[in-house]
């Protein structure tokens, strides 16, 4: 009896472990681990394409599948965002390399887990436009053109290395503060500014509606890059979480890339998609697991240096990891 007993443990035993293998092998995604305070994740997302993973994820149940909980905070600036993270009231956010190193200027605070989105040859992120009113049409037509951007920020950035690239004299590439991404638009569409850059699909509304493209980043597409960064008390605290959320994240992007129409209602209902594009504007690609390279870290520091907006370029290992791909 005593080995019958025995022989039935075993067994059960071996099932349960045959079972967790199968699951492992069939790739359903392991519950946090209890080492981790909290199983849940607030996010700061801005209205904007690169967010579209997240969304796919909440409506496709991956997160809830993970055994976590993922709760959106939309804002509507990079700068509602960034307080946000400075109170605490936030583990993690889509923003870019300039906004992770300002965080980090004096202290580590944020660290960027993975690249969000990047231009890549069919599929830009900014597009530096000239007005329908205007007769600019090559980048050395803006000489001297004030162009409209957001100082200090990504399509600044952007907006300079694009011009550089094309032989347009630093001392003749003329920026304009125009802060608010919709009143840019405008005063671009009406001829109140020469030229503008805006991201996409903004700027394939503006074109659809006669402004002329200079050129995009499809050219040069290292330059741009959105990110996922959390700050280092979330990634000390629950570093499981994240990396699930992380998965959850990665399997959405896959789902995308595979059949990107099918997701064209959750784009169209949680992110903002001008009423002339709406149909026609084409989903983009997303990177997987991966994030900014050296290079890429190192010249966006360098003109953050140029620009003062820091006092020395911050080392690439203290604000980028790859441990939680």
């Amino acid at each position: 009896m005593v080995m019958n007993r025995c022989i039935k443990r075993i067994i059960k035993t071996n099932i349960f472990l045959f079972i967790i293998f199968i699951g492992t092998w069939c790739g359903f995604p392991p519950t946090a681990n209890s080492t981790d305070k909290t199983m849940s994740l607030k996010i700061a997302l801005l209205p904007i394409i690169d967010v579209l993973p997240f969304y796919v994820a909440e409506t496709e149940g991956y997160f809830s599948r993970a055994g976590i909980t993922v709760k959106a905070l939309p804002v509507v600036s990079g700068l509602e965002r960034d307080q946000l993270m400075q109170v605490g009231q936030i583990d993690g956010m889509l923003n870019e390399m300039m906004s992770t190193a300002v965080f980090n200027r004096n202290k580590i605070q944020v660290k960027i887990i993975s690249t969000a989105r990047e231009a890549n040859v069919s599929s830009p992120l900014f597009r530096i436009l000239g007005s329908p009113k205007s007769k600019i049409n090559s980048p050395l037509d803006l000489s001297g053109v004030p162009i409209g951007v957001s100082k200090n920020t990504i399509i600044e950035y952007v907006t300079d290395r694009l011009l550089a690239e094309k032989g347009l004299d630093r001392g003749k590439i003329i920026l304009k503060s125009v802060p608010s991404i919709p009143e840019r638009y405008q005063l671009l569409m009406h001829g109140q500014l020469k030229a503008a850059t805006l991201p996409d699909p903004l700027a394939k509304s503006a074109l659809e509606a006669g402004a002329v493209l200079v050129i995009d980043d499809t050219a040069y597409p290292r330059y741009s890059v959105s990110v996922l960064s959390f700050s280092t008390a979330s990634l000390e605290n629950k570093p499981n979480t994240v990396r699930l959320f992380l998965k959850a994240w990665n399997q959405a992007v896959q789902k995308i890339n595979t059949d990107p129409e099918r997701f064209r209602p959750i784009l169209l209902k949680k992110i903002r998609v001008p009423g002339n594009v709406k149909d026609t504007y084409v989903i983009p690609e997303f990177p997987v697991r991966k994030v900014p390279d050296k290079e890429q870290w190192s010249d966006v520091m360098k003109w953050m240096a140029e620009k003062g907006l820091i006092k020395s370029p911050l080392p690439y290992v203290e604000s980028v990891t790859k441990a939680f791909l």
